[in-house]
């Protein structure tokens, strides 16, 4: 039986340095959840925290209804599947799979059909009197999954596992750990720095950023209407074009672009000042009028072409136009305008470095979510 999740005001310091400040999330049984952000964010000392390798300075952890903050890690009900595989050179695969079950006292005539389910699990059955030092490493990543699953854990954390395969090894095993964790049903949370990883692979994400959660949503979610710049900049490749508000009237704000081009928008709250939007580039499209600018270079990349245009002032944006949608290669040099629907742009107070979205809503997430599956 897999468990919710819930951090209270988690804090982590490490002697004047504040590593987790004040972190709350809820995960959902059986959910997969994603940590996400860069390098010194805080997401593996969270998880460590979870799994009671790492002292907990503050806040409440629970598993279910059960405070965990003074249990043991090994008495924590957790699979962990860390980056370095961690699974022992001198025994074979069957018996590195079967080590966590004779840990936990599993009955002696229990555990060889539970390791042959697993190691089928993984596709790797064929594999069971090999050691270590004879399998790739995609086999390897695959052991310590099966090792982790036979345990059958209320809670399986997984650090940066696949971060030492090569891509498209990675791109398989993402698949695969998805599938599994869905047969079964563990709830599941899984720390990466990767952000294609975490969209393909995540029901949630909670983006991190010094020791912050910068937002938490679906992939979708988090894709189409980042909360703040970070989070726009972080996930996939975002475009910031500055610009100028007059949002007295929030059902009718008038948003100006260098004097070049002004549309109407809708806010979620009264703000007049400096903006700064941001747009994905499949949000940019070639139109009659719009910013004018002027394109440097495009590079043809099957379903889409990307292009770089230069603005009137300097800036380059990043345009995808998708060769189903169009018979024509703008070439370099040619002259342009671009637009954007405003319904599908992100915008946020103050400049590039601010951090508070001022456009709606979750009504229009859930539209955008919902057209893209409808779109699948």
């Amino acid at each position: 039986m897999s468990n919710e999740v819930i951090i209270q005001n988690a804090v982590k310091r490490y002697g004047n340095f504040t590593a987790l400040n004040d972190v709350s999330l809820e995960i959902r049984q059986g959910e997969f959840f994603t940590l996400l952000g860069p390098s010194g964010c805080g997401k593996t000392t969270l998880l460590r925290m979870i799994a009671g390798f790492n002292s907990i300075e503050g806040g409440q952890f629970y598993f279910g209804d059960k405070l965990i903050n003074n249990v043991p890690a090994h008495k924590r009900d957790i699979g962990m599947v860390f980056q370095n595989y961690a699974i022992f050179p001198h025994l074979t695969v069957e018996e590195n799979v079967a080590y966590g079950l004779k840990a936990r006292k599993v009955p002696g005539k229990e555990i060889a059909p539970r390791v042959k389910q697993a190691l089928e699990l993984v596709q790797i059955e064929k594999l069971a009197k090999r050691k270590p030092s004879e399998l790739s490493g995609g086999q390897q990543q695959r052991v310590a999954l099966a090792r982790a699953f036979v345990i059958e854990p209320g809670v399986l954390l997984m650090d940066e596992p696949l971060s030492n395969l090569d891509a498209k090894l990675r791109v398989q095993m993402r698949s695969i750990i998805k599938k599994l964790q869905r047969r079964l049903d563990i709830t599941t949370i899984y720390v990466t720095h990767d952000q294609e990883e975490a969209l393909a692979i995540s029901d949630r994400i909670a983006v991190m950023k010094d020791g912050e959660i910068m937002q938490i949503g679906t992939p979708s979610e988090i894709y189409a209407r980042p909360q703040n710049p970070f989070v726009a900049g972080f996930i996939g490749v975002s475009n910031f074009i500055s610009c100028e508000v007059d949002g007295t009237d929030v059902e009718n704000a008038s948003v100006t672009i260098k004097g070049e081009l002004s549309f109407p928008m809708k806010l979620r709250k009264s703000y007049s000042g400096k903006a700064c939007i941001s747009a994905r580039p499949e949000q940019l499209f070639f139109a009659d009028s719009g910013m004018p600018g002027k394109v440097l270079f495009s590079t043809f990349l099957g379903d889409f072409i990307e292009y770089e245009v230069e603005l009137n002032d300097g800036q380059t944006l990043i345009i995808n136009e998708y060769t189903k949608d169009t018979s024509t290669v703008h070439q370099a040099g040619e002259e342009v305008f671009i637009h954007f629907d405003a319904n599908r742009i992100s915008l946020y107070a103050g400049d590039a470095d601010g951090e508070e979205g001022i456009a709606p809503d979750a009504e229009r997430i859930s539209r955008y979510a919902d057209e893209e599956v409808e779109g699948a």
